[in-house]
């Protein structure tokens, strides 16, 4: 069984809930749309509850959000295979995965892509107050053109995309924080999704983000819904 949700910002007790509800095992999958938490820190309490996760009877392939450290950038995590693409891994927490922005999964038999990243509208308070922010939260150029590489191999046909954001022209305006200045907000990322989208034929396209659950045409928004992804 693969299931999907939304940002968990390192509290996964409705994932304990989950795999005590339907028996999961390793064997069954958790995708996370960004945000998971995991590693955020990077140092002793990210170790702690990676010590804890890596005991649920369950797997985690995570995409990457804007409140976390990109895998890569941590000296920890090695590249590995995975369902046809590239993940990063630790070897002393393997059920754990996180994808490589541009990678496309085999995941219960439909081609996959992964898109990670998002501006952080909390940027300012984060910095303000030393909080975690990292600069590299949103995709870089070289991420885009490995995106749109892979899609010009596949013709711009892919049965599901997972990102963390959405396409601009399907942002939930309603779900937006009423003290944060929109006119401020770096949509650099929701504008190049917006391209990508306009251009792509696809069946599903799922994201995190913006903490709501809805749906628009071909677009699912989630946050704490789970869906079996099939």
């Amino acid at each position: 069984m693969t299931v999907i949700t939304g940002d968990t910002h390192r509290d996964f007790r409705r994932v304990s809930a989950l795999c005590d509800k339907f028996k999961t095992t390793k064997d069954d999958t958790l995708i996370v749309l960004g945000d998971a938490g995991i590693n955020y820190f990077g140092g002793e309490k990210d170790l702690l509850l990676k010590s804890e996760l890596v005991e649920l009877p369950i797997s985690m392939f995570c995409i990457h959000g804007n409140h976390e450290r990109r895998p890569e950038s941590l000296g920890s995590y090695t590249e590995t295979e995975w369902n046809g693409g590239v993940v990063y891994t630790e070897q002393a927490f393997p059920s754990l995965l996180f994808a490589k922005d541009g990678e496309i999964y085999a995941i219960e038999s439909k081609r996959c892509m992964a898109i990670g990243g998002a501006y952080s509208v909390d940027k300012a308070l984060r910095l303000k107050n030393h909080w975690g922010w990292w600069d590299d939260e949103q995709p870089t150029n070289e991420v885009k053109r490995r995106v749109e590489d892979k899609l010009d191999i596949e013709n711009w046909r892919i049965d599901v995309v997972l990102s963390h954001t959405s396409p601009l022209r399907y942002e939930p305006r309603e779900a937006f924080l009423s003290f944060v200045d929109d006119s401020e907000v770096d949509k650099s990322t929701e504008i190049w999704l917006d391209s990508i989208e306009h251009k792509l034929y696809y069946d599903q396209w799922y994201c995190g983000h913006y903490h709501t659950d809805k749906v628009i045409d071909k677009m699912r928004f989630l946050f704490e819904d789970f869906l079996q992804f099939k």
